[in-house]
């Protein structure tokens, strides 16, 4: 079952990562362009997230319907429901980084595939980022 459920998860992102290369989510530029409504506005990008919204609804929909997934015991299902400061300040953060870099995670990760500097940058950056909240939530836990 590990051995299955590894391969589920390869081909997942492999998925993934091509729908992002042929959506032109990989091209900071697009991404930028769709964000700069007073500008040159793209809005091919409004598209990606229209069909990608009705994608997880009806996967969504789906999976609800199931007493269990296929390769797990359980699904975990978001509980938190509250929005609370360190919610509102880390989706700020995450905005204003996907603005000016013009890559958010998953994209950015799918770009290393093209070696270009500035999405290893990027990556670096987000890493160095992800540690940098594991050390303060192990010395500052949420309540």
């Amino acid at each position: 079952m590990p051995m299955l459920r590894l391969f589920a998860a390869l081909l997942s992102g492999l998925l993934f990562g091509l729908g992002l290369a042929l959506s032109g989510m990989l091209d900071p530029a697009r991404v930028r362009g769709f964000l700069d409504v007073t500008g040159a506005w793209d809005p091919t990008l409004a598209v990606v997230l229209a069909g990608a919204v009705a994608a997880s609804t009806l996967g969504t929909a789906l999976a609800r319907r199931l007493r269990r997934p296929l390769l797990a015991e359980r699904f975990d299902w978001p509980t938190r429901t509250r929005i609370d400061r360190p919610l509102v300040l880390g989706a700020a953060l995450f905005g204003v980084g996907w603005g000016l870099s013009g890559f958010c995670p998953g994209p950015a990760v799918a770009a290393l595939s093209t070696g270009l500097p500035p999405v290893i940058v990027f990556v670096v950056a987000m890493l160095v980022g992800m540690a940098a909240h594991g050390v303060l939530r192990r010395v500052r836990p949420s309540r």
